[in-house]
């Protein structure tokens, strides 16, 4: 079976808010910029270009010495280094996805992130030649979720770092890691391709002593020749540049004003966020507590911690760093300290997005491009093959395991296991005898009813058993088509939110990113399907 791709709307793996986001529904259009086309970057350039560069370009050099800073102790790639020096320009500016520090990476998807972010730098680079783009993963190193980061799968195993966090996961101390490792180095054997993913790993978890480090040191090593700039934001240099809103947060509350109204006008669809009254976080090495405001006090939740208007705010002058965005605002602390086109994320991602343009507006800060990174299904020429020797098409192994076995049943079948024909002959027939009810005893019509009801629903019954009955007669051949489709679907998930990439580099090495590189088209709308060879 030749490497394919599938729409998105109909993969039947999106939601109605991203299907019609992707349709440029109009009922979507005032939560948004402009779409990202590449005509519409233009736009986009000019808009950020007002909004964000300054006559002193403070604001470039500061992000510029706070990158330098957070890569001192990182063996930067030259491609990387002139990137970072390249902000420095007015008319550079950055394509941004931003990811959780998962263990080793987490599932797939976090490279198809990065690799969209890339390539679409490179598509924009030769589309508009006179500025520069630069691909940057923004590390969720403040989130304080540990549990949705400690593990990761490799050929239904899982890997798992069991430690204590309270605090933001990127501070935490990779103390405990060599166990993770030794579990993992026993596992993958000893080929070329193993030492080299041993080798990875100790050297980002075992030889960096925070988690922060280790990932940039991870992802450095994964797409260094590419350019990519990792940045962390829980900096105090950064947030000093966040200071203004931070404050009117907490004395105004308007993102909670302002995103409250857009989830009222999206309460249609399936809202992914909502706003607190204060939607920032108080942190230390080892907290991360919410910013309560009650009876004219500012609280810390869980905590003793208490302060008045006049303390919290000298508190954020003097120690910004203490003063964390959540899901709510982190976009907007994004967008002020980076010059930035769009941002490319999930579904889920771009569903809370949406969310937040008009807090954005309030804020005088410009609203990105949203992009939905791609998505992709790898397959290896042998579950091409026995796909192909099946008769399964894509399309039949994106659909549910009920939806494929009825249909590759009913194929099957020597007959038609499809009793419509019978139910509208039996209609017919109950058309004379309601024809004859209403002429004669009009009470007569209830037991006319009853009894059609009563007969549609045997033969809808008798429907069932015979392709209960038929599927029992199949089962060798709809066992087959089942197990490769649990092969590219295991758990009957999407591939790229369960699986490590360590399982295809055991068998393709480098050459896996290479393929991903080569092949994901960032502005297409496709569910990419791509054979390893």
């Amino acid at each position: 079976m030749p490497s394919d791709c599938i729409t998105y709307q109909n993969s039947g793996q999106f939601t109605k808010l991203m299907i019609d986001y992707l349709d440029e529904k109009s009922a979507l259009k005032p939560f948004y910029n402009h779409f990202p086309k590449i005509e519409n970057f233009k736009y986009q350039i000019e808009e950020k270009s007002l909004n964000f560069n300054t006559v002193d370009n403070s604001k470039r050099q500061n992000l510029v010495a706070e990158l330098k800073k957070q890569y001192s102790n990182s063996n930067a790639s030259e491609a990387t280094l002139n990137n970072i020096k390249l902000l420095e320009d007015n008319s550079t500016f950055t394509i941004t996805t931003g990811h959780q520090l998962n263990l080793f990476t987490g599932p797939l998807y976090f490279l198809y992130k990065i690799v969209s972010t890339i390539n679409l730098c490179k598509q924009l680079k030769s589309e508009y030649p006179n500025n520069n783009f630069v691909p940057v993963y923004w590390m969720a190193t403040e989130d304080h979720d540990f549990e949705e980061i400690n593990f990761f799968k490799l050929k239904d195993k899982t890997f798992r770092w069991n430690k204590e966090s309270n605090g933001p996961v990127g501070r935490l101390t990779t103390e405990g890691l060599e166990k993770v490792f030794k579990v993992f180095a026993n596992e993958i054997g000893s080929s070329i391709n193993a030492e080299a993913l041993k080798t990875l790993f100790e050297n980002a978890y075992i030889n960096n002593s925070n988690l922060a480090d280790a990932t940039r040191f991870l992802a450095n090593e994964l797409f260094k020749n590419e350019g990519l700039v990792i940045i962390d934001g829980d900096s105090k240099a950064l947030k000093r540049h966040f200071i203004s809103q931070a404050k009117k947060e907490l004395l105004e509350q308007t993102s909670f004003q302002k995103v409250s109204k857009t989830n009222e006008m999206l309460k249609d669809y399936f809202v992914q966020v909502n706003p607190r009254e204060i939607n920032l976080f108080y942190i230390e090495d080892k907290l991360r507590e919410r910013i309560v405001f009650e009876n004219g006090i500012y609280k810390i939740n869980n905590t003793a911690l208490e302060f008045s208007e006049s303390e919290i705010l000298n508190e954020l002058e003097n120690h910004p760093e203490k003063f964390s965005p959540n899901v709510i605002l982190r976009p907007l602390y994004q967008e002020i300290i980076l010059p930035n086109l769009c941002y490319i994320g999930g579904g889920g991602e771009l569903a809370y997005w949406l969310e937040l343009k008009s807090n954005f507006d309030a804020n005088n800060i410009t609203f990105p491009m949203l992009l939905l990174r791609n998505s992709i299904l790898l397959a290896t020429e042998k579950q091409n093959k026995k796909a192909d020797k099946l008769n399964l098409s894509w399309s039949d192994l994106f659909s549910t395991q009920s939806e494929l076995t009825t249909k590759k049943t009913k194929e099957f079948s020597a007959f038609t296991i499809d009793f419509s024909a019978q139910k509208e002959h039996l209609k017919k027939q109950f058309e004379n005898l309601y024809t004859i009810a209403n002429a004669t005893d009009k009470s007569f019509l209830g037991a006319v009813k009853a009894q059609e009801s009563k007969q549609i629903k045997g033969l809808e019954n008798l429907e069932k058993r015979l392709l209960k009955a038929e599927k029992k007669n199949h089962n060798d051949q709809l066992e087959r088509i089942l197990s490769i489709q649990n092969e590219l679907f295991p758990n009957q998930k999407l591939q790229e939110r369960y699986v490590n990439f360590s399982e295809f580099y055991l068998e393709f090495g480098n050459s896996l990113i290479e393929v991903l590189l080569k092949e994901l088209k960032p502005l297409s709308q496709e569910f990419k399907i791509i054979t390893l060879k």
